[in-house]
């Protein structure tokens, strides 16, 4: 099965932004090389950061936590008094999600990033959960997509 080895996540400044996320999310100091500043998410994954010139496309990039890590982490957004929600669309202010039996909350990061922590993969408590996700709850998932 094919692992994601890395992403090039553009910044305004690539070493702030690459700071910003190892303190967020509480993991290693970043390692610099060539104009890049890499961030180790996972076991072989990096989030490859670069300055770039002009405007940056904001991107969405979500993170699988433990509970602790999860209480961890948004301690942090809450001690920055960054802004969150509990959606993606930025509707649900100073909320978290318990979809699929898990946590998740929404927050930016300094380039306007979507970053996002969850406890629980979404569709992973299926239908049968307390609270489903939306997405979830409107369509089949007890399936694999080739199968439907």
């Amino acid at each position: 099965m094919p692992i994601l080895d890395h992403t090039i996540v553009a910044a305004h400044d690539h070493l702030a932004a690459a700071a910003f996320m190892t303190g967020i999310l509480g993991l290693p100091d970043p390692v610099t090389l060539g104009p890049f500043a890499l961030v180790s998410v996972g076991q072989t994954t990096t989030l490859d950061f670069v300055t770039v010139d002009g405007p940056v496309d904001p991107q969405h990039y979500a993170f699988s936590v433990t509970e602790a890590e999860f209480d961890e982490i948004f301690a942090r957004i809450r001690d920055r008094g960054l802004p969150y929600w509990a959606d993606p669309f930025r509707h649900e202010p100073d909320r978290i999600n318990t979809f699929d039996g898990g946590r998740g909350v929404y927050f930016d990061d300094p380039n306007g990033h979507l970053l996002e922590i969850i406890t629980r993969p979404y569709g992973s408590g299926g239908t049968t959960t307390d609270h489903p996700h939306p997405l979830v709850a409107a369509t089949t998932v007890d399936r694999p997509i080739g199968e439907r």
